[in-house]
């Protein structure tokens, strides 16, 4: 593998530190009467487009019952608990003082809709100004796929993997539940650039117990330009 230079890495990086947390804090998420308002993004793709990585009964049910509902409790909690909180950034930020339905159903209703976006039908085509951000980070394409299937595997139970910018360095880990780095609960920290959703929900019907396998399959669908646009 050709070595990245350091000078260009670091130019990169810090180019993503700028723009990335511009897109923390309107992304999904406005500002109205009562408090922040989450809506659910239109499906980028047909439930099927994603075959066979993803199956479209998986794909319609994970859409239109598991986030939808998350969009709607949060948008409950926050009219009922009169969160005043004008932006998903400081939304994210104050996770520790929210309820567990606003911080639980906040996080499903984002780490959803940025889901979706990361993936696409036939992706897996690299991006080299991605890529080459990312070989740079972790010596090698091949060796961030490792390192960021093992975050998504070790995951026990229920939870998310990550790819984030932390201060100009891309980090991987993941977290539990619906909680996501930009959270001040998260022990990763930062602005999310790619993740995988490990609950059983998002693979169960196709991959049953075989999380590893769906895990591998993924990579089939990463939508490296939205990573690149993340990285802009």
């Amino acid at each position: 593998m050709k070595n990245i230079d350091r000078r260009k890495f670091m130019k990169m990086t810090a180019v993503t530190a700028v723009g990335s947390s511009l897109l923390m804090n309107s992304d999904f998420a406005t500002a109205a009467d009562g408090g922040l308002k989450f809506a659910q993004i239109p499906l980028p793709y047909a439930y099927g487009a994603l075959e066979p990585n993803i199956d479209a009964m998986t794909m319609e049910i994970h859409y239109t019952k598991h986030h939808a509902t998350y969009i709607k409790n949060v948008n409950e909690a926050i009219a009922a608990e009169n969160i005043s909180y004008a932006t998903e950034k400081d939304f994210f930020a104050n996770a520790s003082k929210l309820s567990a339905k606003a911080r639980n159903n906040g996080g499903g209703s984002w780490n959803h809709n940025f889901f979706w976006q990361v993936m696409r039908p036939a992706g897996g085509a690299s991006n080299g100004k991605a890529t080459d951000a990312i070989a740079g980070a972790f010596g090698s394409i091949d060796k961030f796929k490792e390192q960021f299937s093992q975050a998504a595997i070790g995951r026990f139970g229920s939870g998310w993997a990550w790819l984030v910018n932390d201060g100009g360095k891309l980090k991987i880990g993941s977290t539990p539940n619906q909680d996501n780095p930009m959270m001040d609960v998260s022990e990763l920290k930062g602005t999310p650039l790619l993740c995988l959703d490990v609950w059983e929900h998002a693979y169960y019907l196709k991959y049953q117990n075989k999380r590893a396998d769906y895990v591998t399959n993924w990579w089939n669908l990463v939508n490296w330009d939205e990573v690149a646009k993340r990285m802009a």
